[in-house]
């Protein structure tokens, strides 16, 4: 189960007690409604209209992360809703909480008059969801199932994809990956073929060669307390604990000198 430490204002760490595995379907097995088929099609056409997406180029993936869709003077752009429902997530969702959903939607799309006329969602946005049918048709809606992902950034692991996606990583992290330097490697795989994320400690430039590591996806060793200590190595020793508020085991950042075989992969592609 995910174990979190008290947030003080510095760094805690996050790890799960047990392994885990999260079955997504395949979608092209899904029953595929009209209103999700009409969704993806548009979907496709407005992102292949915009001339740079931060996302990535097609082809997509029909991500359901509640996208919202707006048309200004300069034409059509992305926002996200506060959360998107996967197709599966439907059955147990709260009409009233899906609603609010909804009412979110309706007042940014006041705005816009011309992006709701243009995708033909007046009704959608001022029927209440009150029941199962309103949820799987907001669930299906370009409201909602309308963020197109490339493939390795909707599904993507890491290795053999370079990056890796949103249902395989947490967000915080593969969401790097969409706006890091082309020249800095997010992913670093171990000579032992494990999976490390890491990110520089000082600005492009600065000649500093030294990373953090921000994730860890390595086998637990015995002895061990999180994957992170297993893939460093325990402290020197005689090191002082590295705590950051008296009274909580929080550890300061993880480090690694310019010359770690993963800081050196990282910066690898930078002249």
């Amino acid at each position: 189960m995910p174990n979190g430490l008290p947030d003080a204002g510095g760094t805690h760490t996050e790890q799960e007690s047990h392994s885990w595995t999260i079955e997504i379907p395949d979608h092209e097995k899904r029953t595929e409604s009209n209103e999700y088929k009409a969704a993806r099609k548009r979907m496709n056409e407005l992102a292949k209209s915009l001339p740079e997406f931060l996302y990535g180029k097609p082809p997509y993936q029909d991500h359901h992360g509640g996208g919202l869709w707006l048309k200004d003077a300069d034409g059509w752009f992305l926002v996200r809703n506060l959360v998107g429902i996967e197709w599966s997530a439907q059955f147990c969702a709260d009409p009233a909480k899906i609603d609010l959903l909804r009412r979110n939607a309706r007042r940014l799309y006041a705005a816009f008059p011309e992006a709701v006329e243009v995708l033909g969602i007046r009704e959608l946005l001022d029927t209440p969801i009150t029941d199962a049918d309103g949820i799987q048709r907001w669930t299906d809606s370009i409201c909602n199932a309308s963020v197109p992902l490339p493939k390795p950034v909707h599904v993507g692991v890491v290795p053999p994809a370079e990056t890796g996606g949103v249902h395989h990583y947490p967000g915080p992290i593969t969401e790097i990956d969409l706006f890091k330097r082309d020249d800095f490697t997010l992913w670093v795989t171990t000579p032992e073929g494990n999976l490390a994320a890491l990110v520089p400690v000082a600005e492009h430039g600065s000649g500093v060669g030294e990373t953090r590591l921000l994730l860890a996806a390595v086998p637990l060793q015995e002895g061990a307390e999180t994957p992170i200590a297993t893939l460093v190595g325990p402290p020197p020793v005689g090191a002082a604990p590295m705590l950051t508020a008296p009274g909580l085991e929080e550890p300061e950042p993880t480090i690694l000198p310019a010359d770690h075989p993963l800081s050196r992969a990282a910066f690898a592609r930078q002249a």
